[in-house]
């Protein structure tokens, strides 16, 4: 049993990672002192926690274990259980736990815990639903899977009784299978979607679903869901809180908060909020897309429960910048503009493309697109991905090969040789690449003043927005 209120040194497993790296820089706020280690630690990650004076160590090492001395370890789900740190840790037998346990019994506990979960939109609806807090002057804490621009960070520690957290229903670590946001303990919470994801952890779209139904049954009876009426997986889930419901979605039937006379361009969105028929405010929402008007009404719905006014929301929502890697301009060059998105999913990519389309309207977009992820690898959506309507609006594709690896049998690989023919069989042209420079080659061969190109990958991508943007420039 860990005696929570004693412990003041804590070492990280895996520090270098987005939210573990993150979560470091919190309990460093919050006065702990704070170490970490990892196999590679670089930047950004290895600038930022040198910034917050947070020491990482390299390589794993029981001896880090000496020079840290902590009261407690967290370990990261990176870390498998022959880890040598991890090892040392359970020898010695040192307080362990997971960054989603540690997080939720150090920072949400103790306060309101607003949690953000589904398989797309949780980045974007966690920061929205934090800054509008934030811009209410309601000070909240949030923790976030992306880098907000309006905080140029993607924590905050604030003093006001709000947790926002972007809820991951991935699993927590090697010594807890279950997803991460069965430690968040929620009492307001917003469901954007559910598609089967997560291949390498979750066998089919029965045992996917059994993450969330156990999330909703966390939910207490005062709490709030906001519910994605666009799915029916979501509603049928949703059905079982014990908690208030309401129900939102673009151009869906009966849903409890919508956006009438909406209007997508260069700007952004505008609409109007509406609540069971009754307009409550006009909203100019400066990131583009149907799907982030669709999550400005998840938040809407919540902020609405947690006390504050549709002013205050209008207000929160038309200040908000978004998120790094969210349609993110990376620049111009050649006057070619070059987006930066996270899409790794066949219902992503078809949204950012026309999120983009409405941004851009009159361009001709060129889509680059990465399988990186452990579901875009595998044949799971082949036929997705093999459906021109996934990629409208698009003049050509480009894909990027993904390398051979052990975590994808053979038999369940993404094809990408078939899904470009597929493609070029519907009149859409597409190439595969085996490498980002000939990629990076073939758009700028292609491309002319006036065009858009857009790179998605939940990864790197080989730099390919640095390349693209010096190789039009020449």
């Amino acid at each position: 049993m860990i005696d929570w209120k004693s412990v003041k040194r804590i070492h990280l497993i895996g520090v270098a990672g987005t939210g573990m790296g993150s979560f470091a820089g919190m309990l460093k706020a919050a006065g702990y002192q704070v170490t970490g280690s990892d196999e590679n630690v670089y930047p950004p990650m290895s600038t930022q926690l040198e910034r917050w004076g947070i020491e990482a160590m390299t390589p794993y090492a029981a001896a880090n274990l000496d020079r840290a001395r902590p009261d407690l370890v967290v370990v990261g789900n990176v870390v498998r259980s022959v880890n040598a740190e991890a090892a040392a840790v359970r020898e010695r037998g040192l307080p362990h736990v997971s960054f989603p346990a540690a997080l939720g019994e150090l920072f949400i506990g103790p306060r309101h815990g607003v949690v953000v979960v589904g398989t797309h939109g949780k980045t974007t609806t966690s920061a929205m639903m934090g800054f509008v807090l934030h811009h209410a002057g309601r000070d909240p804490s949030f923790l976030v899977g992306g880098v907000t621009r309006d905080f140029d960070s993607n924590f905050r520690l604030g003093s006001g009784p709000h947790f926002v957290v972007e809820g991951d229903e991935y699993d927590t670590a090697y010594f807890d299978k279950g997803p991460k946001f069965l430690h968040y303990r929620p009492r307001t919470a917003i469901f954007t979607s559910c598609e089967l994801d997560h291949a390498d952890i979750y066998r089919d779209e029965a045992h996917y679903e059994s993450a969330f139904e156990r999330f909703a049954d966390l939910l207490p009876p005062d709490g709030f869901l906001a519910t994605c009426a666009a799915y029916e997986s979501v509603r049928r889930i949703s059905a079982r809180a014990r908690c208030r419901i309401e129900t939102y979605g673009v151009d869906v039937a009966g849903a409890d908060w919508e956006a009438r006379g909406l209007s997508l361009g260069p700007d952004g969105a505008r609409f109007t909020l509406v609540r069971r028929g009754a307009p409550l405010a006009e909203v100019h929402l400066p990131v583009g897309g149907a799907h982030n008007v669709e999550n400005a009404l998840g938040v809407a719905a919540a902020a609405t429960a947690l006390g504050l006014s549709p002013a205050e929301i209008a207000a929160g929502l038309g200040a908000f910048h978004g998120v790094r890697r969210r349609q993110e301009v990376r620049g111009t060059a050649g006057g070619v503009t070059v987006i930066d998105d996270f899409a790794h999913h066949p219902r992503a990519v078809k949204k950012t493309l026309a999120a983009v389309r409405g941004s851009f309207p009159g361009a001709r977009m060129l889509a680059a697109f990465e399988p990186r992820s452990n579901t875009s690898r595998r044949n799971l959506h082949q036929a997705d991905y093999s459906d021109p309507a996934t990629w409208s609006g698009a003049a050509e594709v480009f894909i990027l090969r993904p390398a051979p690896t052990d975590r994808v049998p053979e038999a369940e690989r993404l094809d990408v040789d078939a899904v470009v023919r597929a493609l070029a069989a519907h009149g859409l042209p597409a190439r595969v690449f085996d490498a980002v420079d000939p990629l990076v080659e073939a758009i700028a061969a292609d491309a002319r003043p006036g065009d858009v190109a857009v790179a998605m990958s939940n990864g790197a991508f080989g730099g390919i927005w640095g390349k693209l943007l010096a190789r039009v420039g020449r």
